[in-house]
């Protein structure tokens, strides 16, 4: 079974029901199947042994990854806010690639000797082809379906390969077909190269949802739209949200269709968190936690954990609000220590997860599954009683000073706690008495006077004084990829030498 099963079963559910909007415009399951079918055949024409998308979100995200699976070949979607050299490179790690590309990024396409066509051109040839289509081909479920870059956050780039079976897995055993309601839409402004734009794509048409999509996030314009196309769920990053709660100012979000909210790819502050459920009185909240390698979604919190963290007063279960949930049906979790013993309840430690949906392939290295089929997620995590699940750091993020490990999460939830703090990311950088120092980036809130010595004070106050920061350095905001994720290594750099983080091309 292949990606195209999707697809087909979306057909038989109603061809004539809308299936994707971007810009106003509308596409029927029954067209958009036609558009794919060109969207496969022109790939066919040219050759191509790999389908490479740079561009945002948009009609063109949707028909080029169902196109794919319908030419056999896989999909990979790239980050277009990278400079020219970084894609080119990448670019040249993928062979046979036809490039679809926006017109700002030709340039970063051309270099790298691939074919590339622009995006209303590739639109318009599928559209001829529709009427006279290739058959489609029939790729094995272990074949590769998506290839999808790491951020590069702490490290080079690397490229995780997702074959069909394992988004098979992961839509099927997390989503009922046939579920959404005929009036139902989603409003989805995460970018296409983010695991979350393939998953929101096959998990909608799987549900019978009509996905929205806003191509470059606006706080304004993603709430008119939601309005105007009676969105009844949306999917944002921790950076969205706090956006649409600054520009909401306290205000109602007044979107009456609305009915489920999700969000992830990022640690959500919970001062954001509590402003959004404020904001969005009745609405369902959904953490949906997920890895690249694991094909999106492998936690939840749901709305009930939500609602039943905000009106308790039990303190562990207030606490859960910062919890990524409990596994999802089909995935295996375990908290092990570095010697791989399981950790005690509280303790934290690595999580590592196990289950159909799972990859943990990387192109050129292969598969980093231990024989048993686990993957090392390489996030710190604790466990409560009831199985909740707490992510506290990475293992490449924590900091060593004078020997003692420290999560930076556990001084970031204190200072984002301060009237005058906005946002926080806390840091090691060198230092050669302790090893490590700790340096804590503060974004202050609007109209307030932030003060480094009191930000201390705060934090020795309610912290041992080995987590008080050593340094303290303002932003007007933190550097971050578009999905919500901070670039510690940005911040550490900017510190050490005041380096920027470099042109971006398109």
């Amino acid at each position: 079974m292949s990606l195209s099963l999707i697809l087909e079963m979306a057909l038989t559910g109603g061809p004539g029901r809308p299936v994707v909007t971007t810009r106003g415009e509308s596409l029927t399951a029954e067209r958009f199947a036609g558009l794919v079918a060109g969207a496969g055949s022109v790939l066919r024409d040219a050759g191509a042994r790999h389908a490479v998308l740079l561009a945002g979100s948009g009609i063109e995200q949707a028909t080029l990854l169902f196109g794919a699976a319908y030419a056999g070949i896989p999909y990979v979607p790239l980050n277009y806010r990278l400079g020219k050299e970084q894609l080119t490179a990448l670019i040249e790690r993928v062979e046979g690639a036809l490039v679809v590309a926006d017109p700002r990024c030709l340039p970063a396409a051309s270099a790298a000797g691939a074919q590339v066509i622009t995006v209303d051109e590739f639109l318009a040839r599928a559209g001829e082809r529709a009427e006279d289509p290739v058959p489609s081909s029939a790729p094995d479920g272990d074949d590769p379906a998506v290839l999808l870059f790491t951020s590069g956050t702490t490290s080079a780039p690397k490229g995780v390969v997702l074959r069909h079976s394992h988004l098979l897995s992961y839509v099927m055993g997390t989503v009922e077909f046939g579920s959404a309601q005929e009036t139902d839409a989603a409003l989805v402004t995460v970018p296409p190269y983010h695991i979350a734009g393939t998953g929101t794509v096959l998990t909608n048409l799987y549900a019978g949802r009509r996905i929205v999509y806003l191509p470059d996030f606006d706080p304004a314009r993603w709430l008119e739209l939601a309005r105007t196309e009676g969105a009844t769920s949306a999917m944002v990053v921790p950076t969205m949200l706090e956006r649409i709660v600054r520009h909401l100012d306290g205000a109602q979000a007044e979107v009456p269709t609305l009915r489920s909210l999700s969000y992830g790819g990022a640690r959500m502050p919970r001062p954001v968190l509590e402003a959004a459920l404020d904001a969005f009185p009745g609405v369902g909240f959904v953490n949906a936690y997920g890895l690249t390698e694991t094909s999106s979604t492998i936690a939840l919190l749901g709305p009930e954990d939500h609602w039943a963290a905000r009106e308790s007063e039990d303190p562990a279960v207030r606490a859960r609000l910062a919890s990524i949930g409990r596994p999802v049906p089909g995935v295996e979790a375990e908290v092990r220590r570095p010697d791989g013993s399981p950790v005690k309840t509280g303790e934290p430690g690595e999580l590592w997860v196990r289950g159909p949906q799972i990859s943990g392939e990387y192109l050129g290295l292969g598969s980093v599954l231990d024989a048993e089929g686990w993957f090392p997620t390489k996030d710190l995590v604790f466990q409560d009683a009831e199985g909740y699940l707490f992510v506290v750091g990475r293992n490449d993020d924590t900091i060593i000073r004078g020997g003692e490990n420290i999560a930076p999460a556990e001084i970031e939830d204190i200072l984002v706690e301060h009237p005058g703090v906005q946002s926080v990311a806390v840091v090691g950088v060198p230092d050669e008495q302790w090893g490590q120092a700790i340096l804590a980036a503060v974004v202050p809130r609007d109209g307030t006077e932030a003060d480094a010595e009191e930000l201390r004070r705060y934090v020795r106050a309610r912290l041992r004084g080995s987590r008080t920061p050593d340094h303290i350095v303002f932003h007007s905001e933190l550097p971050t990829t578009v999905t919500g994720k901070i670039l510690r290594k940005d911040i550490a750099a900017g510190f050490l030498t005041g380096a920027g983080n470099g042109e971006k091309t398109c």
